[in-house]
């Protein structure tokens, strides 16, 4: 259980920050990156709760939470990327989850004619917002794991989550006048 009496520490000071197991290392570290990307994402699944409201966020918030323990993964060093007491870490099971509630949803959706602009609705917009968002963590948690080892179901629960993104906001749309498609060249003239 997680126990905040004091909110600053000082610790951080000298431009450091510490990992789940005591060690510290530098708050530019491109692990601390992936786990700022991640942070931010889950701050905009948080817009995206607000603007759906209840009971159509429900899946949101347990995504939310999921952004948690994937922040104590890439905050926990080792190559062991079993869960237990000490470690919380992303199964593939979550991952698997994510892609039955993609499916889902893509079954009531129409194929996709066109690429589609971000936006329709507030909900759909800040749906795509925190997809991109998303992308961004994946790509700087990818760049991490080039030099330290990151458990491969995070990796792949940040890439299917873009993905998830990307379906609900369709999802979303379908009820708010649709996707807005991308027209080539439409505004050249």
């Amino acid at each position: 259980m997680v126990k905040l009496n004091k909110i600053y520490t000082r610790t951080g000071d000298d431009g450091t920050t510490g990992l789940v197991d005591g060690s510290r290392v530098s708050k530019a570290d491109p692990r601390m990156a992936a786990i700022g990307d991640v942070d931010e994402a889950n701050s905009a699944i948080g817009l995206a709760v607000i603007a759906l409201g209840a009971p159509a966020a429900g899946a949101l918030t347990r995504i939310q939470n999921d952004l948690f323990d994937l922040g104590a993964d890439l905050a926990t060093p080792g190559e062991d990327f079993a869960p237990s007491q000490m470690a919380l870490r992303i199964v593939p099971e979550q991952v698997a989850r994510l892609e039955a509630e993609i499916d889902a949803m893509n079954d009531t959706l129409a194929p996709l004619t066109s690429f589609i602009l971000p936006g329709g609705s507030a909900a759909g917009a800040a749906l795509h917002l925190a997809r991109a968002i998303v992308r961004r963590a994946e790509r700087t948690a990818i760049a991490a794991s080039e030099s330290v080892p990151l458990n491969p179901a995070a990796l792949a629960y940040l890439n299917r989550l873009s993905d998830y993104l990307f379906v609900a906001s369709r999802y979303v749309n379908q009820s708010a006048g649709g996707d807005v498609l991308w027209v080539p060249g439409g505004s050249r003239q």
